[in-house]
């Protein structure tokens, strides 16, 4: 036999190609079908396709319908009325209608409100529940410690309005249409397009009739090409353009990097004698280790029916990757003092959100030659505030603002076709957003510190004190992805069963969120390399991405022959958090927009 190897080399190492072809493709079957990923250009179904585009152009292109959109949106059209000028603003929002995928606590504070559009309450603005009381506690296992909340600190909530953020960015697009801007909800920007000088062209909306395999099916459309003069960016946490950009520009060059969290919510209607409309309560502590950073919040609502919003927010940062957020919110609401409020009552809605938490140290560089950032894509969350509302909305009105300057003023010359609103960034570092910010910029990262949850309150409450004056800047350090240890150096949480009353499992939770996806399209959730959920997330950390994700999207099966394990997702769960995205500890994951926009229908949740 070792005369026969010899003789025919060729066929041994043919034979052994075919082995561990064949042992690859049983053991990591191909996942990812995107054309993001898989290029069109080597797949010869494409190759008599037409793939030309059909194009439009504004004076400012609006990417994304939140409360920074839209603010942005109407406070150009303002100034064009206030200027007798001529200006076409244009808004593209990837849900079905505006405010449909819009998830919030949310507790507003209205001073940028007060600003954008002075006589609100005159015009119907859906802020029906004024903040009466403010409670905030420390959990243990079995007790609540309450914490006085003194003048000044961010968790006091006076003056603010408990809201349906949904209803309320609703409300906004009313306003903006009435001023003449274009809205064209369900229509999901997929690509940046640049000009030949590297500047911001605008935007293409995605392609729509492409099978779950990659092909084109017979209803195949090539999308649009939406161009600007100059285009802003509010696609909200994460953005999937945004991320693009980064790179593109190098805009995080001199800034930290970002970091996350994760909030989970659900709306419930309980017994009417346990509604307190306009009471917000926060809390810190149990069900999470002292090392791990989050908390609750519960806020009474007045609405037609008896309805509480709750919600938990767990810090990205996390190190044992056997956490479950969705989870440890489920364990949450069976805390002695919290699980009364829920009994009696029913729960109508869930959802989830990945959240900014960098704050101050992480604001990227905002302008580029085309356009700029604005709201959540850039990062303005108040993190111990928990309110990022009202610096994303004045976000939004100051980089009108300078692309108001910058369409109009005659004796400028631009270095690009693309307008950059180079003022922006002052503007910025001169309003109350970026002094805020700057004043609270050391809570977030002060909990990584040796004593976790307790160090953190007692710096907090000191920074806090002194209103941020400390000569000095806290670090955030490695970004979240890098901060999950090996799985054996972690012990395994084991949660409590669901109850169906006040705990739910995550399928039945899902189902509550009017999620949407046609069947067969190409997952939106791709993978760079098909083999590493395997080869090192599931071998490394025991797959952290079946437990991050709040939607069961990635799930680990046997194999056929049960020899091992396969990753399966499940994109038609997907709520668009991007907690994957963000937390994947092999950078592997890359969210993309799916076909039409897809996703949940909060409805104004």
């Amino acid at each position: 036999m070792a005369a026969v190897a010899c003789k025919s080399p060729n066929l041994m190492r043919g034979l052994s190609w075919l082995a561990k072809r064949y042992y690859s493709e049983q053991i990591f079957p191909k996942i990812t079908t995107h054309y993001s990923i898989v290029p069109r250009e080597t797949d010869p179904r494409w190759k008599d396709v037409n793939m030309e585009r059909f194009g439009d152009e504004a004076d400012v292109l609006i990417v994304g319908g939140g409360p920074a959109g839209m603010s942005a949106a109407i406070r150009l059209k303002q100034l064009a009325q206030q200027n007798s000028k001529e200006l076409r603003v244009c808004l593209v929002e990837k849900s079905a209608e505006i405010g449909g995928h819009i998830l919030s606590g949310a507790c507003v504070d209205p001073v940028a409100l007060n600003e954008l559009i002075p006589d609100w309450k005159d015009k119907g603005a859906p802020l029906n529940t004024p903040v009466t009381t403010d409670r905030f506690s420390i959990l243990t296992e079995t007790s609540r410690i309450p914490v006085p909340i003194l003048p000044g600190f961010p968790l006091r909530n006076h003056g603010n309005y408990v809201v349906r953020l949904g209803h309320v960015v609703r409300w906004l697009g009313e306003q903006a249409e009435a001023l003449g801007v274009e809205m064209y909800p369900g229509y999901a920007a997929s690509e940046v397009l640049y000009h030949e000088d590297g500047s911001v062209k605008g935007v293409a909306t995605n392609d729509v009739g492409i099978a779950k395999d990659g092909s084109p099916k017979d209803n195949f459309e090539r999308g649009m090409e939406l161009l600007a003069k100059c285009t802003i960016f509010a696609e909200g946490c994460h953005g999937h353009l945004a991320k693009q950009l980064f790179q593109k520009f190098s805009l995080r060059e001199k800034c930290e990097p970002q970091t996350y969290g994760i909030g989970l919510k659900e709306l419930w209607e309980v017994d009417p004698s346990k509604h307190r409309p306009g009471t917000v309560e926060h809390t810190v502590g149990w069900p999470l280790d002292a090392h791990t950073y989050g908390g609750s919040f519960l806020y009474h609502l007045n609405e037609p029916t008896p309805m509480i919003a709750v919600g938990f927010a767990i810090g990205l940062d996390y190190s044992n990757p056997y956490i479950s957020p969705f989870r440890e919110f489920q364990k949450f609401k069976h805390h002695p003092s919290v699980k009364p409020i829920f009994e009696g009552g029913k729960r109508i809605a869930y959802g989830a959100r990945a959240l900014n938490e960098g704050g101050f140290q992480s604001i990227p560089k905002l302008t580029f030659p085309g356009g700029c950032l604005v709201g959540c894509s850039a990062g303005f969350l108040n993190v111990p505030k928990i309110k990022g509302t009202h610096n994303a909305m004045k976000s939004g009105m100051l980089a009108a603002e300078s692309a108001f300057e910058a369409l109009t003023d005659e004796n400028s010359k631009s270095e690009t076709l693309g307008l950059e609103p180079k003022s922006y960034e002052d503007k910025i570092r001169n309003s109350w957003v970026w002094s805020e910010l700057k004043s609270i910029r050391n809570v977030r990262p002060s909990f990584h510190n040796p004593f976790g949850l307790y160090g953190g309150l007692l710096y907090s409450g000191i920074t806090m004190l002194i209103r941020g004056k400390e000569p000095w800047t806290l670090s955030h350090g490695d970004p979240d992805h890098k901060r999950l240890k090996p799985a054996s150096e972690c012990k395994p949480i084991e949660y409590p069963k669901p109850d169906g009353v006040i705990s739910f499992d995550l399928l039945t939770s899902v189902a509550l969120t009017g999620t949407n996806h046609e069947g067969d399209q190409p997952p939106h959730l791709t993978l760079k390399d098909d083999t590493v959920p395997v080869k090192r997330n599931l071998a490394v950390f025991n797959g952290p991405e079946q437990r991050f994700c709040p939607a069961g999207v990635y799930e680990f099966v046997p194999l056929e022959d049960t020899s091992g394990q396969r990753l399966q997702i499940n994109a038609q769960n997907c709520i668009h958090c991007k907690t994957c995205d963000i937390k994947d500890p092999s950078q592997n994951i890359n969210w993309v927009v799916p076909e039409g926009g897809g996703g949940p229908a909060y409805n104004g949740m």
